[in-house]
């Protein structure tokens, strides 16, 4: 079967440490942190990722009141994708546009909120239950908002695969564009997490909630010896996915090409994550895009801070690649924390603009490696000059579910 290449045409983001690929590729070359110590409910202040952009930029105040944190996450970063690619959808047959969101969970901010305030009364009186509840919670909701503020009238709809769900999105889009079911679609992932306090509580009772009183900065340490679980996080990332037919004849700027991709599941544990399943998703998907692993130019790791999830990561990379010493391997959930839904299509933004500046972001500052996830071909302390033709980014989620993505750098005949 002959199926159109897909490539991506625009990138809009918000993340704790920057609000469009410009601002979030220099934070990461630079090791500027977006975590800070914020107030939750009922647990002090603790670490987290907050991301600080103008919810109303792409919004009204009406739609905004109704909707949810996530869906104002959603709305921002498909607009500003939109108009990174500079498409006018006004124009368009909105019936041909689809929205492919990864989430992990949306509604806990809302929904928190009016049981607080439920209970808080006393009372308990069933009118204090909002009546904007069932609308921000069923589990459309996040690209829902998006068709709704943007006016789009294609297939939208949210894929719920955990912390693997940005990849997904972007694997779910490419499939539609290939079947012909659409001619553009917004994809990638969005998480509101950090503003839920069932979220943070949850992760402290399994003993996986980061903290590190001296600077909260340093709270999130994947591979370092003396981690202590994951900083969790919000925002979003959202591409424009077009077939390169289409995207050729409007003389669109192209970031990269979807090479290959693959998805599987562990079928072992609800938490603990298995490497050989992970390991088995990276071949399959290289297998997919007619490379070797040989051509793999950069890996961007999942890695996020726990004990046993790094080391059984890394020991399935560092076996995949040993024969591949030229490979750079970074992480970035050190910068920005866990941002579960958003965090696959997230660090691959932070990973594309390596096509065209040929630098590779380093991992956080790392003050002891572990040594069980060492490697030769971390990239630490600075980025690292090198030409990159194909990156690799992997996102593993709970109840194993695992996804990898491949992005080529397009590169037009002569």
């Amino acid at each position: 079967m002959n199926l159109s290449r897909v490539v991506i045409t625009g990138v809009g983001l918000t993340a704790p440490n920057g609000n469009s690929l410009k601002e979030f590729r220099s934070a990461l070359l630079e090791q500027k942190s977006g975590i800070t110590y914020e107030d939750v409910r009922f647990m002090g202040q603790i670490p987290v990722g907050k991301c600080d952009f103008d919810e109303r930029k792409h919004q009204k105040g009406k739609m905004r009141k109704r909707g949810t944190r996530v869906g104002g996450i959603s709305v921002y970063c498909s607009k500003e994708a939109l108009d990174d690619a500079g498409l006018d959808i006004n124009s368009m047959d909105k019936s041909r546009i689809g929205i492919y969101l990864g989430i992990t969970e949306h509604g806990p901010v809302e929904t928190e909120e009016e049981l607080f305030q439920f209970y808080k009364n006393n009372d308990e009186k069933p009118e204090l239950w909002t009546h904007h509840h069932n609308p921000r919670t069923v589990a459309n909701a996040p690209a829902g908002e998006v068709s709704l503020n943007l006016g789009i009238t294609g297939p939208h709809y949210t894929i719920g695969a955990a912390c693997a769900a940005g990849n997904m999105g972007v694997i779910q889009a490419v499939q539609m564009l290939q079947l012909g079911e659409v001619d553009l679609a917004l994809a990638g992932g969005v998480s509101e997490s950090s503003n839920s306090f069932g979220n943070h509580v949850s992760f402290k009772a399994q003993g996986a909630l980061a903290d590190y009183p001296e600077d909260q900065t340093r709270a999130s340490r994947p591979l370092d010896n003396n981690r202590n679980g994951i900083v969790i996080s919000e925002g979003g990332c959202v591409y424009t996915l077009e077939r390169l037919e289409d995207a050729l004849a409007r003389g669109a700027k192209i970031y990269g090409e979807i090479a290959g991709y693959h998805t599987n599941s562990d079928a072992t544990d609800f938490v603990l994550p298995n490497p050989e399943r992970q390991m088995e998703c990276v071949h399959k998907a290289i297998a997919k895009a007619g490379i070797t692993i040989n051509d793999i130019d950069l890996v961007n790791l999942h890695a996020t801070g726990t004990k046993m999830g790094d080391i059984q990561e890394v020991a399935g990379i560092k076996e995949a690649f040993k024969d591949s010493p030229e490979v750079a391997v970074n992480c970035t959930k050190g910068l920005i924390g866990h941002a579960m839904g958003a965090a696959g299509a997230l660090e691959l933004a932070g990973n594309l603009p390596s096509f065209e500046d040929g630098l590779v972001h380093p991992c956080h500052k790392i003050d002891e490696i572990d040594p069980e996830c060492a490697m030769d071909q971390l990239v630490l302390e600075a980025p690292l000059k090198k030409d990159v033709k194909y990156i690799l980014n992997n996102s593993f989620g709970m109840l194993g579910i695992n996804s990898t993505l491949i992005i080529k750098k397009y590169e037009a005949k002569a």
